[in-house]
Parts: structure tokens; sequence; C-alpha cells
């Protein structure tokens, strides 16, 4: 098949980071990203898309030498690391070691677990520090900041805490080390198990080096049990637990908000300012993750999401903006934080997203499709009904009025706008699964109404969507370019993945979006110009239609390339180089952690095959 040629690859120095060798602890309410030598480079609180009172990752800020946003344990004469996940958790374990033969490990989680009858969930990580071999000389440094690293905090000390004030909260440190070493950052020798706190301004009840070790026996069972009621694939197992988690770790169980990733301005490629804000729940991101839980038998997650959809769709007037705050945010406005320099030097660091303001149709197929399996599955503690019904009908009827207007797209171009073809398949989606409820719940008015509507949409992406003389569809009612949105035809039920039309898009789509064994979302040039980095999830998505299409062997031969391409804990960011295999952009991506699940449910053997 023929493919344009590769771009040479980037210039990937300049950062201690660069490959994003970071592992994430999380509970569902707050994360924290975490390097190969166990320094803290990322955490938001109170919130996961809140200020980063660790924030290294995207520079530190010279202004403030002693509040540079890390946490750091430094083994004296380190020279090597390692780093793993204890099985089925969200629990991680860093190994420092010298040449000397001391060794260090580092235990870092985020409590939760069931209490009082109770999630368990409260703003704060542990770390559990115990000598491993020899006698390690250690030093610790605890530097927070507020503000995207603008303000230092305030510091005071107690017998056995030390706290770090900020302008709006304040965090206590609770731990068994020497205060004085800790304030002072002084190297001593650690002999004995020690164990770090770190949450809000109270004081934990009972000794912390027995509490942290409780707390982490409670919170391995948690995941352990969690992890245990999956329905996994027989094949590729660990990846789909390590990718069901991590999706986990992007949930607000608060709100029921699923955010797209939990970092901000890491970049797309480097020095391309493509550098957004992902800490946000995407209402299209947000379905597909839906859809791979659904998809292990996971359905709490759905649940949960779906007052959070709920809310949301009372707030559509005109039109439903595709993006919201984990707390229901409507307003995300745009800004530079000037003091971060940028993740390796390639900024800028925006907080908030634009997005916001945009008009993407394709939000009300996500919306309605996101909440189709609630209408369907009776394990639910609440199934929906005709009232949620109607509600989601608001969705059908903007998607019916909206089908063939122009919008910016699911690749929320900036400024261009252009009726997409992928806007109106999902418009269609909306129109066609609202038919199937209301058949199921016997509104015999409802079904035919729907159902006439979605054919309308049908007929116009037919018609409109194909390009004749290039023999497939493209990206916008009678346009040539191509994107990679078109391959979710056969996932929506479009059409099926051996249709003609799907067949033919398919080889367009290779011959002008494939570079090497990646797929990028688009080749047209953008507000920023030609993309540099390949879309993990398309090359996901292409898996798939190669799936659908027959092309098994090829699929599964993708897949396999593409877990290759996982950092050395197992997870993916939004892009990579199609060259260098190096990943760039947001991270953990949930679109790309998605992508695992679904190509191994699609593609693994089945039970009966070996059971």
């Amino acid at each position: 098949m023929a493919q344009q040629p590769l771009t040479p690859p980037p210039d990937l120095s300049g950062g201690r980071h660069a490959g994003l060798p970071l592992g994430i602890i999380g509970n569902c309410s707050f994360s924290a990203l975490i390097d190969e030598r166990a320094e803290v480079v990322w955490a938001c609180m109170p919130r996961v898309d809140g200020d980063p009172v660790f924030h290294s990752l995207l520079g530190r800020n010279a202004a403030l030498p002693q509040a540079q946003g890390y946490w750091s344990v430094e083994l004296e004469g380190q020279t090597r690391s390692e780093q793993r996940y204890l099985d089925n958790t969200a629990v991680l374990v860093t190994v420092l070691r010298d040449d000397a033969g001391n060794a260090v490990e580092i235990t870092d989680f985020a409590p939760r677990f069931r209490l009082h009858g109770r999630q368990f969930r409260p703003l704060a990580m542990v770390r559990r520090l115990r000598p491993l071999a020899g006698v390690p000389r250690i030093t610790v440094r605890l530097r927070p900041a507020f503000n995207y690293g603008a303000l230092p905090p305030a510091v005071t000390q107690g017998s056995n805490h030390v706290r770090y004030v900020g302008p709006e909260f304040s965090l206590r440190l609770t731990t068994n080390a020497p205060i004085g070493y800790v304030l002072a950052e002084t190297a001593f020798m650690l002999r004995e198990p020690l164990a770090f706190h770190l949450g809000p301004d109270e004081t934990p009840e009972g000794a912390i080096e027995p509490l942290s070790r409780d707390f982490q026996e409670r919170t391995e069972s948690e995941w352990r049990e969690w992890t245990r009621r999956l329905a996994l694939p027989l094949e590729w197992q660990s990846a789909v637990i390590r990718a069901a988690i991590t999706l986990k770790l992007c949930t607000s169980e608060e709100t029921g908000a699923i955010v797209a990733a939990l970092t901000t301005s890491l970049p797309e490629a480097p020095g391309s300012a493509r550098n957004w804000d992902y800490r946000y729940c995407w209402l299209r991101d947000a379905f597909f993750v839906v859809r791979a839980l659904n998809s292990l038998s996971e359905v709490e997650t759905m649940e949960h999401y779906l007052g959070f959809l709920q809310n949301v769709a009372l707030s559509a007037n005109s039109h439903l903006q595709p993006v919201f705050g984990v707390g229901l945010e409507t307003q995300l406005s745009e800004r530079i934080a000037s003091q971060l320099s940028g993740f390796a030097g390639h900024g800028p660091v925006r907080v908030g997203n634009q997005a916001h303001e945009h008009i993407q149709h394709d939000v009300y197929g996500n919306v309605v499709l996101a909440a189709a399996q609630s209408f369907f599955d009776e394990r639910l503690l609440r199934r929906s009904g005709i009232e949620d019904f109607a509600l989601y009908e608001r969705m059908g009827e903007l998607a019916f009025h909206h089908y063939h207007t122009p919008d910016a797209g699911m690749w929320e171009l900036r400024h261009r706008a252009r009726v997409h073809t992928s806007s109106a398949l999902m418009c269609w989606a909306a129109c066609d699964r609202l038919a199937r409820i209301a058949a199921h719940l016997g509104l015999s008015a409802r079904e035919p109404y729907w159902r006439k509507r979605a054919e309308v949409i049908r007929a116009a992406v037919e018609n409109e969507g194909w390009n004749a003389e290039l023999n497939c569809y493209v990206e916008s009612f009678g346009g040539r370019d191509l994107d990679a949105g078109l391959l979710l035809m056969p996932e929506v039920g479009f059409h099926p993945g051996n249709h003609p039309r799907i067949l033919s898009t398919l080889t367009a789509i290779e011959h002008k979006l494939k570079r090497g064994a990646h797929l990028f979302r688009y080749h047209a040039p953008d507000d920023f110009g030609a993309p540099e980095t390949a879309f993990t999830v398309c090359t996901f998505w292409y898996l798939d239609a190669l799936a659908r299409a027959g092309r098994r062997d090829e699929a599964r031969a993708l897949f396999e390339n593409l877990l290759s391409c996982r950092n050395h804990l197992g997870l993916l960011s939004e892009d990579l180089h199609p060259q260098s295999q190096q990943l760039w952009g947001n991270f953990p991506q949930t679109y790309s952690m998605v992508g695992i699940i679904n190509a191994a449910v699609r593609l693994s053997r089945d039970w009966e095959e070996v059971v």
C-alpha cells in the first residue's frame, strides 16, 4: 500500500522526562505522576483539574528556588532504578540502587477503600520508604508551590508534621521521619521504615507508619477486588488490566466526570505549541471510556457518569458545549502560566481550554451513545426509563437540527468550520439509538419518529459525505480531504466493516494518513501547520477497521507494535512520532488506553479455545 514519506525524527533532546517514563497513582479524587526516580512531578489539588502543587514536569519557576514543585527521595550515589505496579493495583513501587549495594524501596499510593459503608478516597498521598539492602543514605526534598508555581507556601512545623500553607488551602505532611531533616533537606541514613502522609491540614489518627501500612493493605485489596470483577479477554490480560485501572483513575467518583488526561500542555510534538489542557470532561472522550469499560462488564463508571451527563444535557439550549469542568463548570477560559517554561522547555503552559466555546455537533451522538446501554442493562442499580428518554430526546432534536450545519469537528479546529462527515455520522447515531430505545420502551409513536430522522441523516451522509471521484467518504460534505474519524462508521453501526464503501475508504485512508505503522488524524494543514505526530487512538481505530475487514493477522501485528510503544509501566500518551515511536502529548490519554481494551477484546482468542 502506498504511503506518505516519513518526516525526519524530531529533536527529542532537552528533558529528562522525554519519552514520558512516568507512573500514576490516584484514588478517583486526585492523582499524581511519579517518574522513574520516584520524584513526584505532577499532582493537582484539590482535584485533577486544580492547582498543580507539584508541577516540575512542566518546568520550575526560577524565581522560587525553594518552591520548585516536586517531591523527591534521593539516594546518595544512585546509579539505577526499577519501577513497577503491584499486580492489579494502582500502588507504585520504585527501587533506587547505588553501586555500593545500597537500595531503598519507595511505595506510593493514594488511599482508596470502603470505610463505614462508603468509599474512602481522601485528598492524600502516602509514601512508604524502607531500606531494601545495605544502609542507604537519602535526602527528602518536599517543595510544593501554589498558583502554577507562582507562589511559595508559608511553612510551619510541629513535632511530627509540616504545614505548607497556600492562599486557598493548606497541605500537611505527617511523618515519622525527622522533621528537621525534611525541612533542611539533610541527608540521613535510612535504617527503618518511614512513612509520609501528605494531605489536607488535618491530623491522621494513630501512629503514621502502622496507619500507612494499613491504608496500603486496604487499598491493594480494594483494587484487586475491582479488577477481579472485570470480564477479561483471554489474551493481553495484563495490558487490559493496566488500561482499565488507568481509565478508572481518570474519573471523579464525586461528580461522575471523566477527564481526557491528567495533564496539561504536554506538547503533541516538540516546539509545535500544540499544548492543550486536557484535565476536563469531553463528552466525546468520556463516551469512549464508558464503552470500553462496559465491554469489560465494569458498568459502575457508566452509572456514575450518567449523573454527570444528565446534568450536562439539562444545560443544553440551542447547542451543547463539548467539554465541561469536573464540577460541571462551563467556563474554561484559556490562559498562559508564563512562569513555567513547559515540558522540556516546550511551552506554552496553558490553563483552561478554548474548546468550551466550540460548536461540535458530534457531541449529541456521544451523549446518547453513552447512555444507551443504561436502558437495556438489567444489572444496573437504576436503569434508565421513559423520563430519561425524554431528556435524551432533547439531544436528538439538536442532532437533527444541526447535522448539516458547519462546526469545528471532532478535531476541534479553531479557525475553520465545515459540515464534518464525522459530526453528521454521530448525529445519525443519536437518532438511530433513540429509535432503538423507543422500541425497547414500547413507545410506538417515538420509534418511527426517530427512525425517519435517522434515515434523513443517513441519506445526507451517503450522498454528501461520499466523493465519487475519490471513491471514498471524505472529511466534510462536498470535500476532498480525509480524516481518521471516518473509521468510526463501522464502530457506531453505520456500515458493516466489510461494506464496499468502507473498504474503499479504508484504502484511501491508508494511502493518505498512514505513516509507517501509525495513523495521523488528518493530512491537511491546520491552524498550526501540518501535524508531525500520529494520534494514537486513530491507529487503534485503523486496527479495528482492519479486523472488521477480515485482515485480522495484520490487526494483531499492529496491536503488538502498539503495545511495544507503551512506557515501562504499560501507559500511553496521546501521540507517537511514527519513526522514533516516542511518546508525546498529554498523559495518560484515555483515548489511547481505551484503544488497548478495545483491540484486546476484538482480537483475542476465545476462552473456549483453551478452557
